[in-house]
């Protein structure tokens, strides 16, 4: 039984021999998922849709220096969230940069569960107003903690995963993904009630 990444890797070897239609099965497994990971970073559809697409082109252009230190899917994401970054600079919509927090707060930040589990009885009613609040809270994020939220909690991606996706350190990736959940827990109070001291 072959795990995903190894699956994987046979089928960059197959496109790195020539055959077509591995990449074809490589677009077909992560077409989606790309997808879904763009259109976090560029709202519109038809924009996400070209690049995904660009993506594609670049990593089967590229995929002859594709050597197996990472996942492919690693490698895949990092082309996608670059070539994304690239098309929001030239479309003169700079992504917005953002400071570090404290990367010490940020690996003693044990609140995420909390963003999980929103499925109590009182809130279950609020669920179409939490996910809205939610998505607004991320749409607003600067690209870098947004990107890396996105990795970690719809991507599923580990902190290592997301620092090679990113090409920057685990601390900063922490940091991050906590900045960006502080915000999101922040907006989500008011709708779930966290008692002031419960969050502190």
């Amino acid at each position: 039984m072959t795990t995903e990444r190894e699956g994987d890797q046979l089928l960059v070897e197959r496109v790195q021999a020539g055959d077509r239609q591995a990449f074809d099965l490589l677009v077909a497994k992560y077409q989606r998922r790309l997808m879904r990971l763009v259109s976090r970073l560029v709202h519109d559809p038809a924009e996400a849709e070209d690049v995904v697409q660009e993506t594609f082109i670049k990593a089967f252009r590229a995929l002859r220096h594709f050597r197996g230190e990472s996942a492919f899917y690693t490698w895949l994401y990092r082309i996608g969230i670059n070539t994304a970054k690239n098309y929001l600079v030239t479309q003169g919509r700079r992504a917005p940069t953002s400071t570090e927090a404290d990367t010490e707060r940020a690996e003693a930040f044990d609140d995420a569960d909390s963003l999980r589990d929103i499925n109590t009885p009182e809130s279950v009613l609020a669920s179409k107003q939490i996910a809205y609040t939610v998505n607004a809270a991320m749409e607003a994020l600067p690209l870098e903690l947004r990107t890396a939220i996105v990795l970690r909690e719809i991507e599923g991606l580990s902190y290592e995963e997301i620092s090679e996706v990113m090409a920057c350190p685990i601390g900063t990736v922490r940091s991050r993904i906590f900045r960006a959940r502080e915000v999101i827990a922040e907006k989500l109070k008011p709708l779930l009630d966290f008692p002031a001291d419960k969050r502190r």
